[in-house]
């Protein structure tokens, strides 16, 4: 099992500790705040708030992953997040996370001083992309990923997906310890599907590499408790606690604040002493 991840010049322990990962959309159609930070004005403003918040990573997505997404051109994707990024590197000493999975994106990104590539196809959308990232030496993360929610044995099925993603990984060169999974709730599954992995996150444990959980304001929690995008922060909350409570190393969230107190209290709980 991993025990520590390099991200840029910060060194993240795993183990009875959950960092939290800020989201910052610098699109004008994602779910949740579509258009808010597509500005490097707005989007530095936004990122020294989060930081005051307790924010230990920061993810900048380019291109919306919703359902019916419409898929962007490399140079679109560039233009929308390269500007983003350098006025961030050139402004804060935070780790810097790039939610893309093509490789000419990702190679803009490296260029612009990017420590992540967050890749929710888990390396299977772009046959370039391992190598890019092996060769860069930087960390990833690796989401669980199909394009029907189409399973028999569903929690089996993604462990397997994964680990082909961990194989395409050393074929690439990517050394483990700079792995992250993320089981993938909202990518190729049913509302049920989604409960079910949050469920049984500690199954993923035996892949042996630290697991981030992104469920900020998704139709996970929309459709559990018939809630608009904006009246989500609750049911958000609870699934941080279960990362905690399960072991995962990193949540992916909007409301930095409030599910960095909502881990404080659980992990107070669990091991204070």
């Amino acid at each position: 099992m991993v025990t520590r991840v390099k991200i840029g010049g910060r060194e993240f322990q795993i183990g009875n500790k959950t960092y939290v990962m800020g989201i910052l959309n610098a699109t004008p159609d994602s779910f949740s705040d579509g258009g808010r930070w597509k500005e490097p004005d707005k989007a530095l403003f936004h990122v020294e708030k989060m930081l005051k918040d307790g924010m230990d990573i920061l993810d900048i997505g380019g291109e919306s992953t919703r359902p019916g997404y419409t898929m962007l051109s490399e140079e679109e994707e560039i233009a929308r997040v390269i500007p983003v990024i350098e006025a961030i590197k050139s402004r804060f000493d935070i780790p810097v996370s790039l939610d893309t999975y093509k490789s000419g994106v990702a190679k803009a990104g490296l260029e612009a001083g990017i420590d992540l590539i967050n890749d929710i196809w888990g390396l299977k959308y772009d046959p370039k992309m391992a190598q890019v990232i092996g060769e860069s030496g930087v960390s990833c993360c690796l989401t669980h990923n199909r394009t029907e929610p189409d399973y028999r044995n569903f929690i089996q099925e993604v462990i397997q997906d994964l680990e082909e993603s961990l194989r395409l990984a050393e074929q690439g060169k990517i050394v483990r310890d700079r792995i992250i999974l993320d089981p993938g709730v909202g990518f190729g599954k049913t509302h049920e599907q989604n409960l079910q992995t949050v469920r049984n996150l500690e199954a993923f444990q035996s892949l042996g590499c630290p697991l981030l959980l992104g469920t900020s304001r998704k139709s996970l929690i929309g459709l559990a408790l018939d809630l608009p995008v904006a009246e989500r922060l609750e049911g958000t909350l609870v699934t941080t606690v279960m990362a905690v409570i399960k072991g995962c190393s990193f949540v992916r969230v909007h409301d930095i604040k409030e599910n960095v107190r909502a881990i404080q209290m659980t992990e107070a709980i669990l091991y204070h002493e």
